[in-house]
């Protein structure tokens, strides 16, 4: 409840503590060996995101090291490049790239297709210098429209903004949930359900608030205390005031505490309630929507995809925290993780029964 929520949110957090891959491992297959051609691999490696790190003498060389993940992309640069780009030729020049981790391709995706960009547009500026072309024209020739980028909230692109807000609550629910379940389960387990319903008067509400009330606490302080880490100590970026962040951390620590108990409810089993904590916590990063978009994905999908608290946490998190709008905005989500909280009193009865009577099963 504490050593492992506290290990996951250094972990997290540190493994992407710059923000953006950096450095990573490039080839070259330099068959034109030009100052063109070396110019255009200086370039490539000045980038802050890719490294030269091999020059290879074709491309079956180079490719079988992405294959072996020494390299995770190449630029092929054939024969005659910069002669065909001095005689108005238009050669061709290739990279090649692995998109099996998304990020780490579309990085080097970025910067391979900026290096071929610049070639030609080194080639042009040459040959609109020499015609007498005022530096002026040179860039409206070169660049007719200016891009101002402005990306909200997030200039830096910091993948640890994008992701750590959300992989390590849903971690932390994940924590939640099984822990609930498994603390009335063990009750069963222990035979000790019987003697927890006689001290709390045989009253079913009480014996659950015993029990989970100290819980609460702990897991609140762990949850303020991440929001305190990062919004705070790591200065993440946001909008919203301090109350959004202590009403969105209680909402999201007792609706998490609350679905452990329904799952308990409906199957009054250690084993059973603690594997459905664990397919709904699992499943709940894919229907989050904080890695590929609700809206993009199948309707019936969509609609699942209200049935997981860590996707109502994720759209309070981004419209109140992240960007600042107001709480009337996100009313359904505020909405849907009460009715999270509710969902114990449907399955009271199940759960006092079970305690007084149930046997445990291994």
């Amino acid at each position: 409840m504490v050593v492992f929520p506290i290990a996951v949110i250094l972990f997290f957090t540190s493994i992407m503590d710059d923000g953006q891959p950096v450095e990573m491992p490039v080839g070259v297959v330099d068959l034109d060996n030009s100052a063109t051609s070396r110019s255009l691999i200086r370039k490539l490696d000045a980038f802050q995101t890719s490294k030269v790190v091999a020059h290879y003498p074709s491309m079956s060389d180079a490719r079988r090291a992405i294959q072996q993940n020494k390299i995770y992309a190449f630029l092929y640069i054939p024969k005659g490049t910069a002669n065909g780009l001095l005689s108005s030729r238009q050669p061709k020049i290739s990279f090649y790239y692995s998109s099996t981790s998304i990020t780490t391709g579309a990085l080097l995706y970025r910067d391979l297709k900026t290096i071929s960009t610049l070639g030609s547009a080194a080639v042009g500026q040459a040959t609109m210098r020499a015609k007498g072309y005022t530096p002026e024209q040179i860039q409206t020739f070169l660049q007719p429209i200016v891009i101002d980028l402005h990306p909200v909230n997030n200039p830096w692109i910091n993948y640890n903004v994008y992701l750590s807000t959300m992989l390590i609550p849903g971690i932390l629910m994940l924590f939640i949930f099984l822990i609930t379940a498994y603390s009335i389960g063990t009750e069963l387990k222990f035979k000790r359900s019987r003697q927890l319903m006689k001290l709390a008067g045989n009253d079913i509400y009480v014996a659950l608030m015993g029990k989970l009330l100290p819980h609460t606490l702990i897991f609140l302080c762990i949850m303020y205390g991440f929001m305190w880490y990062l919004f705070g100590h790591l200065a993440f970026p946001h909008q919203g005031s301090v109350w959004m962040m202590l009403l969105l951390g209680l909402l999201a620590v007792l609706s998490s505490q609350c679905f452990g108990v329904f799952a308990f409810g409906l199957m009054p089993s250690l084993r059973m309630s603690m594997s459905i904590c664990s397919l709904w916590a699992v499943l709940s990063f894919t229907t989050s929507g904080f890695t590929f978009p609700v809206f993009a994905m199948d309707g019936a999908i969509q609609t699942l995809a209200q049935l997981f608290p860590l996707r109502h946490y994720y759209m309070i998190y981004q419209m109140c925290l992240f960007n600042g709008y107001p709480w009337h905005i996100a009313w359904f989500n505020f909405m849907s993780l009460g009715i999270f909280i509710c969902l114990p009193l449907f399955v009271m009865r199940t759960i006092r029964k079970a305690m007084l009577e149930y046997v445990y099963i291994p």
